[in-house]
């Protein structure tokens, strides 16, 4: 049976049947198709047996272009695990945040998708040799899956890409060309020589493989959120994902977008759409309320992966999604990215790529920053897994983290002098390794009860405290007169009695004036609330921007 596929072009909106041979509109010539699928027919074929199918992206078969599923070239792509925040959500104060684990792909990274269909799709039009242009995680992923089809490949990469990610892309027999130049110019050379080769060029964010292989993420997130929470299928409030050109978000919207037209889901997620400040052409522009986006010609970002400095056609086209359904343009730097990264696999177990740390960064940012409720629920496109050729990246980091920590206390905040509030972006452990043999008692002030048993484990890693726990204001104020503690590690934010007035008590207090408060909080501050903390507390740290062993370290400093 035909599958019945139509196309429409996004810019005349000229309608037309769909089939391999079409790429362009042949009424203006635009070279961007949206499909459209016989919804109906895909609605009846999924509710007949869709959870009975295979755990990969092709069980959505229904709804991707290609007609023979003997052409399909898989390695077992997709249904990769959607995992809860368990430890990172409670610190940030919001239990809804989850992961998907892209990293398990067969090439350990979300590119696969994109591959698998590209790649199948190739096959179905008798394709024997193709070009592809990448900063390293498609060329890999494209090399095994034509490995797999029999297709010859050539792979234009960029002068940054590390020679450990060229010799696993040779591997795969691919014809590797390396490009003394940014990816943006790598495009056009590989562009060039696949016309005078007459060689099928894989256009990218532009090829109608590209976004519909994306698009499964999105309805895979939908079917996994929906089984946790007992329905068939829901939506999240927010994706987020780092981008360079864009494709990931705008395939994965898409894909929303369809089961939106289903009736399968009640509402469109808004966009996280995460850079690094060192390459943030979308980001600036949409701040600076362009409609296209400024290039940058130097990108200074040493994450490679995320330095496209012409986002072309994918910017204009994200823009109006943000605008129309909700969302937000963030850009973090390379070492709070760096931070995330190591906060992941300290505090969750991810390992993952220096890309989806920046998103995950970027979700850091977006809850201290409160443009993300505590409610919400929130996706995170952890896109790739951590390779060995970063080992260099994250040594430089590490060294310096070190400096940055040493010289953040001369820093003003608001105005405010370190001397009257320190207010420290380090974390637990680091402050732990500081304490002296002063402190056998802490009393931990926290509403969210995550919170206070991951706070507890990270103190028990250290030494064996006295430690007493308090889950609101009234109770917490109470066992404070109560034991009188050596440290008070404080929330603000809690219902009833909040930590500010917490602080009050203590300080008219000449019984508890003097005891140690250290306050742990998710809150972005106002200027009036940090003269509200000012003189009253030792350290202020936020959650999700400090790691383990930095908390011991901020707490000796207190002390001391």
């Amino acid at each position: 049976m035909v599958k019945e596929i139509h196309y429409i072009c996004t810019a005349c909106q000229h309608q037309g049947e769909y089939t391999q041979g079409v790429s362009v509109c042949p009424k203006c010539g635009h070279d961007w198709l949206d499909l459209i699928y016989n919804l109906a027919t895909v609605a009846t074929a999924w509710q007949a047996g869709l959870r009975d199918r295979e755990s990969n992206m092709w069980r959505y078969w229904e709804v991707l272009p290609l007609q023979n599923p003997e052409n399909i070239v898989s390695m077992g792509e997709g249904w990769t695990p959607l995992l809860r925040a368990d430890n990172l959500g409670p610190m940030l104060g919001n239990r809804n945040i989850f992961f998907k684990d892209e990293k398990q792909g067969p090439t350990a990274s979300f590119k696969d998708r994109q591959a698998s269909l590209a790649i199948s799709m190739a096959r179905e039009a008798d394709v024997k040799e193709m070009v592809v242009a990448s900063t390293g995680n498609v060329a890999i992923s494209y090399s095994a899956y034509c490995a797999r089809a029999g297709i010859k490949l050539w792979a234009f990469l960029d002068g940054h890409v590390p020679s450990e990610k060229m010799r696993e892309v040779t591997l795969y027999s691919t014809e590797v060309i390396k490009v003394a130049s940014n990816y943006d110019r790598t495009k056009e050379v590989a562009a060039q020589f696949a016309r005078y080769q007459n060689i099928f060029l894989d256009k990218g964010l532009k090829g109608i493989a590209a976004r519909e292989g994306m698009k499964t993420l999105g309805l895979e997130i939908a079917e996994q959120l929906g089984r946790r929470r007992r329905t068939q299928w829901e939506a999240p409030d927010w994706y987020i994902q780092a981008v360079s050109g864009g494709l990931g978000p705008i395939g994965v919207w898409q894909g929303f977008k369809e089961l939106y037209d289903l009736g399968l889901i009640k509402r469109l997620p808004k966009l996280g759409i995460i850079q690094t400040e060192g390459c943030a052409p979308m980001v600036n522009s949409f701040n600076k309320g362009l409609e296209v986006a400024e290039i940058i010609q130097n990108p200074t970002s040493v994450i490679n992966v995320l330095a496209t400095g012409n986002p072309g056609a994918a910017y204009p086209y994200l823009r109006n999604l943000v605008l129309k359904h909700g969302g937000a343009f963030v850009k973090v730097d390379d070492q709070s990215s760096f931070k995330a990264m190591r906060m992941m696999a300290q505090l969750e177990g991810l390992s993952m790529e220096p890309a989806a740390a920046v998103a995950c960064a970027g979700v850091i940012k977006m809850m201290q920053e409160q443009i993300i409720s505590p409610n919400e629920t929130v996706v995170v496109n952890v896109s790739g897994h951590t390779f060995p050729i970063e080992k260099q990246i994250l040594e430089n980091e590490i060294i310096s983290s070190h400096v940055r920590v040493q010289s953040i206390e001369s820093h003003e905040v608001e105005g405010l002098q370190h001397k009257t509030l320190s207010v420290s972006d380090e974390g637990l452990m680091s402050v732990l390794q500081r304490l002296d043999e002063r402190v056998k008692t802490i009393a931990i002030v926290e509403d969210e009860p995550d919170a206070r048993v991951l706070l507890r484990r990270i103190l028990q890693h250290q030494r064996k405290y006295n430690i007493y726990e308090a889950g609101d204001g009234a109770t917490g104020i109470a066992l404070i007169r109560d034991i009188k503690p050596d440290l008070v590690l404080l929330d603000l934010m809690m219902p009833g009695i909040d930590g500010f007035t917490i602080l009050d008590i203590m300080k008219t207090d000449s019984t508890l004036h003097e005891i140690p408060v250290i306050v742990i909080t998710a809150k972005d501050l106002s200027r009036d609330e940090y003269h509200r903390l000012s003189g009253k507390v030792e350290t202020l740290l936020q959650k999700g921007s400090f790691l383990e062993e930095e908390l011991y370290e901020s707490i000796k400093e207190v002390l001391n």
